[in-house]
């Protein structure tokens, strides 16, 4: 596990432990984020290089827009 997710998990418990939803809301999108990241690095360091093409299309979904659906 990464030192990022650690760190995100360490912060979502503070904010659980304050109760304050909006802390926990952004603290539960970080969290998110971090297990995202370390699962792409992951996943394009055994992948074979990219096209032009698919990275962007890989991007678009990242971003949530529509062309890459």
């Amino acid at each position: 596990m990464s030192s990022e997710v650690v760190q995100a998990k360490s912060r979502l418990g503070v904010a659980a432990r304050r109760r304050d939803p909006e802390e926990i809301a952004e603290a539960r999108r970080d969290l998110a984020a971090a297990k995202l990241a370390q699962y792409v690095e992951r996943v394009v360091s055994a992948a074979p290089p990219l096209t032009p093409e698919q990275a962007d299309r890989i991007a678009a979904l990242l971003r949530g827009s529509a062309c890459g659906r």
